[in-house]
């Protein structure tokens, strides 16, 4: 397992953003349904176009600190070549889009102009 890379437990809550494209559209949605059964966590919507600072197309789990090793652990080895993109929530857009942060897979660049006009 190669972990999250460069994010440490240390928010109450946590976002978790599976990215995908039209060619892998169809097994991110195996990877969630099966990460909502396996975990108990529902996911969001899947987004098929750019959302917010993502870059790429995108599904949300929302989870707790006391989930993240579970969560995480989960998802580093079920996701099979697709990139997750977790960070913490504090409050901070900003932050929590460049500091807060980590991948599982290949990192992926965000877009976050909006997050400084605030």
């Amino acid at each position: 397992m190669t972990g999250v890379s460069h994010l440490a437990n240390q928010f109450e809550q946590y976002h978790a953003h599976v990215y995908f494209d039209a060619a892998t559209v169809e097994q991110a949605r195996r990877f969630c349904d099966e990460a909502q059964t396996a975990l108990n966590l529902p996911h969001g919507r899947f987004h098929e176009r750019c959302v917010g600072p993502h870059t790429r197309w995108s599904c949300l789990f929302v989870f707790s600190a006391e989930r993240f090793d579970e969560v995480t652990r989960w998802m580093d080895e079920h996701r099979q070549g697709l990139s997750v993109f977790v960070h913490g929530v504090s409050g901070d857009d900003l932050a929590d889009h460049t500091d807060h942060i980590g991948f599982l897979g290949e990192p992926a660049a965000l877009d976050v102009r909006q997050f400084m006009a605030r």
